[in-house]
């Protein structure tokens, strides 16, 4: 179990405030460039020391202020997976990987090394220095020498970063079956979502340095609780909200009215709704249906989108497949409907 409750504020102003709990299981921190993600991580492996609170790993103490704890990295049983991967640019492949082995004879560490390294399919590599090496094969190096300290917990900062789309598939198989062997945590640090969804089961997120509490990716993606997580899970619509008399929500910046399946929290500032769960209408009268000016339509990669202009101020954003987009014919006005299943309440 890995318990993290820190705060830490930078020379410029930024506040980190950051606080979780992570069992045996692969956790995100999901956020955009700058939130704060990097620097948690490297609070909790000894790069960088919190001003104030507390970390500790499966009941030891690896930091603590209030006590004048702070355990040095190579005393934190933490592998860490650097954003760049960070392989001595001067060692081979084999001399990388030992150097993370902390105990044994110079014959055994290099035993450990190589069985990493078949583990890793780095066969054959050996010999060579990182500069020789593909992204790809960087990435599984600096992850088998992150393994080859036999972690309790291990960190991993982004790792697809620093490689081409094209490349990014099949490693990312391959670490969903390294973080499913591992026994221990795991916490992922990752500005995309869709690498979120895929290969953690659990993620907080992160809004300018603070963290929101726990919870089930899954639940993040179809029930976001905050315009934070909602804005990272992919929602591109939103408005400020206000509750109405007859239990209704004025979409503020949309300029409409609409009924939510669920009841709407007495806090509520904003509500959302996800580009491809806008539909169009034929009845201007049904419920939650909004007629709209057409905008733009864009011709997109794989479908179309359309910014539609509302009675408000703010633009919806409708995303379809080409042959629904294709099935509308020439418009100007489009009638839309938002289904009050679909509608997020967000504080």
């Amino acid at each position: 179990m890995l318990e993290v409750a820190i705060k830490k504020t930078l020379p410029g102003g930024f506040a980190l405030d950051v606080e979780f709990n992570a069992g045996a299981e692969t956790m995100a921190l999901l956020g955009a460039s700058g939130c704060g993600k990097s620097l948690t991580l490297q609070c909790i492996a000894g790069v960088q020391t919190p001003d104030e609170g507390r970390i500790t790993l499966n009941g030891r103490v690896l930091f603590d202020s209030e006590k004048r704890v702070n355990l040095p990295p190579q005393k934190r049983k933490i592998g860490y997976l650097f954003q760049h991967y960070a392989l001595f640019p001067n060692f081979s492949v084999l001399q990388n990987i030992a150097l993370g082995i902390g105990s044994g004879t110079r014959a055994e560490k290099l035993f450990a090394a190589r069985n990493l390294i078949a583990a890793m399919h780095l066969d054959g590599l050996e010999n060579r220095k990182p500069h020789e090496l593909s992204g790809g094969q960087r990435q599984r190096a600096a992850l088998a020498r992150a393994l080859a300290t036999e972690p309790e917990a291990l960190l991993l900062d982004e790792p697809f970063s620093a490689l081409d789309d094209y490349l990014k598939w099949q490693l990312e198989l391959d670490l969903a079956d390294t973080l499913r062997g591992f026994r221990g945590t795991a916490v992922y640090v990752s500005h995309s979502r869709d690498e979120v969804y895929r290969l953690c089961g659990s993620v907080s997120v992160l809004q300018d340095g603070k963290s929101e509490k726990k919870r089930a990716v899954r639940d993040l993606f179809h029930a976001p609780e905050t315009l934070s997580a909602a804005l990272i899970s992919g929602c591109k619509n939103y408005s400020r909200a206000e509750i109405l008399p007859d239990g209704r929500i004025n979409a503020l910046d949309w300029g409409i009215a609409l009924s939510a399946a669920d009841e709407p929290p007495e806090d509520l500032k904003y509500i959302g709704v996800r580009a491809h769960y806008i539909k169009s209408c034929a009845d201007a009268n049904a419920e939650n249906a909004v007629v709209c000016r057409v905008a733009r339509d864009i011709d997109d990669v794989f479908g179309a989108v359309l910014m539609l202009e509302t009675p408000g101020t703010a633009q919806l954003r409708a995303e379809m497949p080409k042959s629904a987009r294709d099935a509308l014919g020439e418009i100007e006005n489009l009638i839309v409907q938002i289904d009050k299943n679909d509608i997020m309440l967000l504080k």
